[in-house]
């Protein structure tokens, strides 16, 4: 896209030249208008095709702007008076000083929530214990795999983003999973995390799902939960500065792709980093990366699916939503600012799955020990769905929201233990990963450990809870939003 002046506009009169009072200001780039332009039509939810008939009656206006087209100066005035005049009134209430300053973003959104004491790398340490200790993963797959059989996905591609993929543990069940209902369908899966040390080990999962089913585009990005599905960053400011790039690999085999991803590593380290908030310890990306892979082999078939900067389509059939968000935040945070956004990425057809965690187990009877009546867990799947519904408004009634029954909601996984492990004395190791277990489930700030791990009675609260049942074992409940399909 390139800027003209329009006509009358060039600072001649009558032949002769005027003075230049002051240095003209640099034209917008393209991709800034495109980028106020976008943020517009996502946070009123207008068409672009609208957004252009509205300021300049022309409907084909912005993919024209997008494929280069040039724009003069007056066209320009119109956009830019449309977007001052008609902004919304939430982001004018900010006190933005224009429609393309940077909006307030997720994580900026928990840092307001979230309760202090809480650091997201020192976490990670509880995060691993808790993965390798711990069957949640699994259990969380099998159940996501269980809602393949509802999906009936169009042509090109069965489309899935996952909304935090962690170490990739889910995410590789469910590909698996995909592959053996679907082996020849072409797919396409977005996974977002902002942790560089998760990204890493989440890719080297990926070799064998590109090696079992070639037809895959696989998608990385640290995008917040409101840019993620549509791969774009909503501020002009955090779109310039946009990484994005796209891997081919070469071979047929997964020793060989596990290796050329492996060569990765360090654009990852260079860029994948993630800041701090002083004051909550949430992470908030230092700029936003796109990494896309798919196989050479298979490019030509892939093709169609491959997304490209500018042209992203937020259609899924699946969205994987497993603890997406802090269980003490508040049920609007949790619905505003994470599920929503996501519901509103579903195809006609496409399913949400929503899982966190349920409390109600020994591993809250531990928490309840040491800190009596302490209760993590006030939102419960109903009040989520209530939420949303509120925050879709008159647009809830083209989806479908289905909370199930307590016996097909909830389901249990276990901390790993040997049979004979809690029946005589317990080791102090599986004291520590039962205890670890049960403080990462509950979320409990490390201000507040701090209290209670100078003496034994943490460990002594641990090992009566798992006498008591022989193991330890934790709930999580699900809920499914679905995207009705539009009448034939």
């Amino acid at each position: 896209m390139r800027i003209e002046e329009s006509q009358g506009s060039t600072g001649q009169s009558n032949g002769h030249t005027q003075p230049a009072k002051s240095a003209p200001k640099s034209p917008p780039t393209a991709e800034q208008i495109l980028g106020e332009i976008r943020d517009y039509c996502r946070q009123t939810q207008t068409a672009e095709s609208t957004f252009g008939r509205l300021v300049v009656n022309d409907g084909k206006l912005v993919s024209r702007l997008r494929d280069g087209a040039r724009i003069t100066t007056g066209t320009l005035d119109k956009v830019r008076a449309y977007l001052s005049e008609h902004r919304p009134a939430s982001t004018a209430a900010a006190g933005e000083a224009s429609p393309s300053a940077k909006p307030l973003n997720d994580a900026a959104a928990a840092n307001a929530v979230a309760p202090p004491g809480f650091r997201f790398f020192d976490n990670r340490q509880k995060y691993l214990l808790f993965v390798s200790t711990c069957s949640e993963k699994s259990e969380v797959g099998n159940r996501i795999s269980l809602e393949l059989g509802n999906l009936q996905p169009a042509p090109p591609a069965l489309r899935i983003f996952d909304a935090g993929v962690g170490d990739g543990t889910v995410l590789s069940r469910v590909m698996r999973a995909v592959h053996a209902r679907f082996p020849t369908m072409p797919l396409y899966v977005v996974a977002k995390e902002i942790s560089y040390e998760d990204v890493r080990l989440m890719l080297e999962k990926m070799a064998d799902r590109l090696f079992e089913h070639p037809a895959t585009v696989l998608v990385v990005t640290n995008l917040y939960y409101g840019e993620a599905p549509w791969l774009t960053p909503r501020s002009v400011t955090s779109a310039q500065g946009l990484i994005w790039k796209d891997v081919t690999l070469t071979g047929n085999t997964a020793h060989g792709f596990a290796e050329q991803i492996g060569e990765l590593e360090g654009f990852l380290a260079e860029h994948w980093r993630a800041g701090i908030s002083p004051t909550t310890g949430n992470p908030v990306y230092q700029r936003p990366v796109i990494l896309t892979l798919r196989r050479e082999d298979h490019s030509f078939l892939l093709d169609p699916i491959m997304p490209r900067p500018g042209r992203v389509m937020a259609d899924y059939d699946l969205v994987i939503a497993s603890q997406p968000y802090r269980a003490r935040a508040s049920v609007e945070f949790k619905a505003s600012k994470v599920v929503t956004p996501l519901v509103k990425s579903l195809r006609p057809g496409g399913r949400l799955i929503g899982i966190h965690s349920h409390g109600r187990d020994p591993g809250i009877e531990i928490i309840d020990q040491v800190w009596p009546g302490d209760d993590p867990f006030k939102t419960d799947r109903y009040a989520i769905l209530r939420q949303v519904k509120h925050e879709l408004g008159a647009a809830a009634r083209h989806y479908s929201f289905n909370a199930s029954s307590d016996a097909r909601s909830i389901f249990r996984y276990h901390m790993h233990t040997l049979p004979d492990e809690v029946s005589g004395p317990i080791g102090t190791s599986t004291l520590f990963a039962a205890w670890n277990a049960a403080i990462y489930v509950a979320q409990i700030e490390d201000n507040r450990l701090s209290e209670v791990v100078r003496d034994g009675r943490y460990l002594e609260a641990t090992d009566r809870v798992l006498r008591k049942h022989g193991g330890l074992w934790f709930n999580d409940e699900t809920y499914v939003i679905s995207r009705r399909r539009a009448p034939a």
